[in-house]
Parts: structure tokens; sequence; C-alpha cells
């Protein structure tokens, strides 16, 4: 599906260690001891994290406050820390690693053989001769469309995200973006779009009704049967929109230990256990770098739904707006998920102290 010559090996779950799917007595993540970290740093990155000087809530000044934060190598839980009122129970917003979740969804459906990634995805907005009719699942799963849509979480004047999820376009997100324009050819321009992920959910609903969205409940049961209930996650909470259609963009809440979970399953190669979650090469797609650059900043790359090189290069990662992170690094087998309710002026630092914490690890014990 993709080439993979540029990217680490995905380690295997060793020997003995068991996934983390919960039995009949509630229990899930195996836990362990981080033998390889310099448990000094990572303190002291922890402290500052979880601390509020001002006593306000706002956490630290350069980075917000963190919420949430957990560390797994070798498939154990090594670390995990809350701030006063949160917790393992409390579940967590996904804000836009619900992306990358939809990028799963995705993949089962093309290991079912419903959907060919690099055939035009086909949009109602899009007609025959209409050019935008060109543009495939694949294009749209590397924010490679070519449509207008400006990602911007503070201007309502400008932003189609505000519009989409809390105004003009909250009944029908598929539509609203897809109705947008195509403002550069096909294929030759990245724009973060949380558009584009609505308009490939919609059509994903549509695949799986032959052609009919699937019902709310019906679209749930699927994300739960073919995803979260084969993983062990049992405290997903997705939101629809006014056509009953996921917001693939942005909401889907769970606990961090069910976020590391999906994770996992990446790290995995979309393996778990020995049955096969996701098709041949499809967690590869997801952190091969996209043939349009992002012309972002050191930490981002892209490939398809997922962001790559936050924790340094072959590192890859679900984001989520206000500091919402899953951080995939193979080499050293190691998970890290943080919540939190950072700033957009805070994120660089947020990013930064994800590649120090990630930076304390060595290799698996």
């Amino acid at each position: 599906m993709t080439e993979t010559h540029d990217l680490p090996p995905l380690p295997a779950q060793p020997h003995g260690v068991d996934w983390p799917t919960a039995d009949a007595a509630g229990s899930d993540w195996p836990t362990g001891t981080a033998a390889s970290a310099d448990h000094v740093a990572l303190g002291d990155l922890l402290d500052h994290a979880f601390s509020d000087p001002a006593g306000d809530g706002k956490g630290p000044a350069d980075m917000g406050p963190t919420h949430a934060f957990l560390a797994v190598q070798g498939g154990k839980l090594v670390v995990e820390a809350y701030a006063d009122g949160y917790g393992a129970a409390q579940t967590y917003p996904s804000w836009s690693m619900a992306k990358s979740i939809l990028q799963a969804l995705i993949g089962i459906a093309v290991g079912q053989g419903k959907v060919n990634i690099f055939e035009p995805l086909g949009a109602p907005e899009w007609p025959q001769g209409d050019p935008r009719a060109e543009i495939s699942w694949d294009q749209l799963l590397r924010m490679a469309s070519g449509l207008q849509f400006d990602e911007d979480y503070v201007d309502g004047d400008i932003s189609d995200t505000i519009a989409m999820l809390f105004g003009d376009g909250k009944e029908d997100m598929g539509h609203y973006a897809a109705s947008k324009p195509l403002v550069h050819p096909v294929d030759s321009v990245f724009n973060y779009s949380s558009g584009t992920t609505n308009i490939l959910s919609r059509a994903l609903s549509r695949v799986l009704g032959d052609g009919d969205l699937l019902s709310q409940q019906d679209f749930a049961a699927f994300m739960q049967t073919e995803l979260f209930g084969r993983i062990g996650i049992s405290s997903a909470i997705p939101k629809f929109d006014g056509q009953g259609v996921w917001v693939g963009s942005s909401y889907c809440f769970m606990t961090a230990r069910d976020f590391a979970k999906f994770g996992l399953l990446y790290l995995r190669g979309g393996w778990w256990g020995d049955e096969q979650i996701l098709p041949n090469g499809w967690a590869d797609y997801a952190r091969t770098q996209s043939k349009v650059p992002t012309g972002a900043d050191e930490f981002q790359g892209y490939g398809a739904h997922w962001w790559r090189d936050i924790a340094g290069p072959g590192t890859w990662s679900a984001n989520g707006y206000g500091g919402q992170y899953i951080v995939l690094v193979p080499e050293k087998d190691l998970i890290l998920v943080r919540h939190g309710d950072s700033h957009e002026a805070q994120g660089e630092e947020v990013k930064r102290w994800i590649r120090k914490a990630a930076d304390c690890f060595g290799a698996p014990a």
C-alpha cells in the first residue's frame, strides 16, 4: 500500500505480556516499571506539567494545565499521572485525535473490500464533470484535496471550523465542507481541514449503508463491533451531527487508558493478539509522509490522518486541540498519552515537553 523504506520497524508485543483487553474482573493494562527511563528528568517534567503556580487551575504559564499523562512501554503501563479532580475513570476529549480513529474505521472498510482509497470519493455535491468529482479518499486522508477550508479555532468571522461545528454547518457537516470550492489543483497543496474529515466520515457512512447514510445507532454499533470492542475499549463516546453522521473531525471522548489502547493497535501494525484489525500496510500508510509538503514546523510532518515526527524522526501521533496527544515511538516501543487544556500559543511548548518526555526513555528492558 505504501513505501516503507524510511519507516522504523514496528515492535511486536513482548512474549508473556498480556494485551490490555479487559477481562471478566475488569482489569486491562498490565503494569510495570519504566526500567529504561531517566526517572529524575521525567519526574521534573511531570512536576512542571502538573504544577499550578498561581493556584487558578491554569497550570504553568508556558504550557497550560495537564490533566492526564500515561506512558506505555513494552505493552505495559509504566507511568500514570492525573491532576487533582481528574482520574483514570474520567473520559477526556479527543478533539482532532478523532481524525486518526476515523482513519482506522476507513481501514477496516478497506479490509472488508468496501473502499478503494485510490478511487474518487464521489460526494453528492460533486456531479460528473465537476473537477471535485476526481478527489480520492487518499487525497482527503492526506489533506491534499485542494478544497477551500479555513481551519481556525479562534476567529468566528473567518473560521470554517467554528461555523461547521457550532454554526450554519452543524446540522450536516459533510455537506458544509463538500460544498466548498476548489482553490488549488487536487493533490498539490496541504491544507489541514476538519471539514475534510467530515466529508470522509459521511462517505464512510454511505458506503456502509449501501448508498444511504447509516443511522447514528448503526454507525455507533459499527464503531463498537469492528474497532472498539475488539481492542477492549469500553469508554468511547462519539458525537454525531444533525444527519446522524459521526463528527470524525472532533468528537470521541474516552479514558486516557483507552486512548492508549488505540495507540497500541497502531504500534502493533493493526494487530491485536492473534487478530488482524487493520489491513496489511494500513498503519504504515498512516505514518508515511505525504508526497504533498506540509510546510509545517519541525514537529509536524503529515501522513494519512496522523501527524509525524512530534517526538523525533520515525515517531507519529494523533493530535488534538488543546494539547491532546497519542504519541507512538516505535524504536522504544513507547506510547505517550497527554490530555490538557493548552491555549494555541502554548502549543509549541507542549510539543517540546512531549519530545523531552520521550527522550527520558531508552529502549525497553
